[in-house]
């Protein structure tokens, strides 16, 4: 358990810039406005916006060692900048999001494209023309793809699965090669278990428009995501403590509100049964040649393989050096909360755990975990700008 005499600090071991007294924070005789409960991007925006547009005294706290959640990158020991849990790739059509994150960053423009290793070929995904004309051998135009695509699609009246989404667009040859086995790894069931909404994010085209996003705005922190994490925290009224666990201190300190960005049924100790998760176990390699694939992220969708995907991170950070840092990724049940996942069992008893919290109006549950659902990095911002707009009065 920490001591009130520890010392605590955001952002990498080696800046220093923002150590905190955890007896100081603690002790502190004004105590907080609030206690922030995690400092990843709902945490952290939250705690920017209640410091420095409210005025308000905020303390965060998270179990791990560092700031910035899942997006926290690190340069390893050969000095390349890798992301510690898997890709993170910022893509957004809200401008609102763009704005205010481009206070604490500069961009670096990044389109990321994907490719998929199909019976010994690579071809792009999403499926487009080109992944057609590759796995096939054959040369189609938009117009020829559309057609071959419509030809194999099946007509299901009522689709309620992520089967059925996929097999009503392309057929079954192809998701089998592409989604089925992908599916199985990442998600430890079969695409027909899951709700329709875990395949209908990826797109089928018939152009040869390769890139895996649609959004009007990609790209990359510039000088990674760490940076701009501790650019956000940065304010004379917040307080970070690391390695700290919430129930541990929880009766230490004064704060007059909670905000929660963990787990929804951890925090009532899973009184009405646990909330079920995928997690991602990592293997991070460093690699003597300049790059070890053509692109930054390629897919395994066959389930010959237990890794579903490669990432090599120069592709996403631009940087250059003589040697390339790798990761291959396992989704796996157990370990750190990653994806909730889509199933009507488990809404309804997410809804269950939401009745409940409405009897705690001193808690504010947000985030991924809080909100049990699957957000990318700018739904969370979202989320965190509006909640904070909802909750908080000015202190002058």
């Amino acid at each position: 358990m920490r001591t009130l005499n520890d010392t605590v600090q955001a952002g990498n071991s080696s800046s220093g810039r923002y150590a905190v007294d955890a007896h100081s924070a603690l002790g502190n005789a004004r105590g907080f406005d609030y206690l922030i409960v995690g400092a990843g991007f709902a945490g952290s925006v939250m705690a920017e916006r209640l410091a420095s547009g409210y005025g308000h005294r905020v303390l965060v706290v998270d179990k791990r060692s560092h700031i910035g959640g899942n997006a926290y990158d690190e340069f390893n020991s050969e000095g390349i900048l890798v992301h510690r849990y898997g890709p993170h790739i910022f893509h957004t059509n809200a401008q609102r999001v763009v704005d205010y994150l481009s206070r604490f960053t500069r961009w670096r423009p990044y389109r990321h494209r994907v490719l998929a290793y199909i019976d010994g070929v690579l071809v792009p995904f999403p499926i487009n023309v080109t992944t057609l004309n590759r796995l096939y051998s054959l040369e189609l135009s938009p117009e020829g793809a559309e057609a071959f695509l419509a030809d194999r699609a099946v007509s299901i009246a009522d689709i309620r699965t992520s089967e059925d989404v996929v097999v009503s667009k392309v057929g079954r040859e192809l998701y089998e090669k592409f989604f089925r086995g992908y599916t199985r790894k990442q998600w430890g069931m079969d695409p027909s278990e899951l709700d329709r909404s875990v395949t209908s994010r990826v797109p089928v085209r018939t152009n040869t428009d390769d890139g895996y996003f649609n959004d009007e705005f990609q790209c990359m922190p510039l000088e990674g995501y760490t940076r701009m994490f501790e650019r956000i925290l940065a304010h004379r009224n917040i307080k970070v403590m690391l390695n700290t666990d919430f129930k541990e201190i929880r009766d230490e300190v004064w704060f007059r509100r909670l905000i929660y960005t963990g787990p929804i049924d951890e925090y009532f100790d899973h009184c009405l049964g646990e909330l079920p998760y995928r997690s991602l176990t990592f293997r991070h390699e460093t690699v003597d040649q300049e790059h070890f694939q053509s692109i930054g992220v390629v897919n395994y969708p066959s389930e010959g393989v237990s890794h579903t995907r490669i990432t090599e991170y120069k592709y996403l950070t631009g940087q250059e050096h003589p040697k390339t840092s790798i990761t291959y990724e396992y989704p796996s049940a157990d370990g750190d909360p990653y994806y909730p996942i889509p199933r009507p069992a488990n809404a309804l008893l997410f809804k269950a755990y939401q009745a409940l919290a409405d009897t705690h109006p001193e808690v504010t549950f947000a985030g991924r975990l809080g909100s049990y659902r699957y957000y990318n990095m700018d739904q969370v911002v979202a989320q965190a700008l509006a909640t904070v707009e909802r909750i908080a009065v000015r202190t002058w």
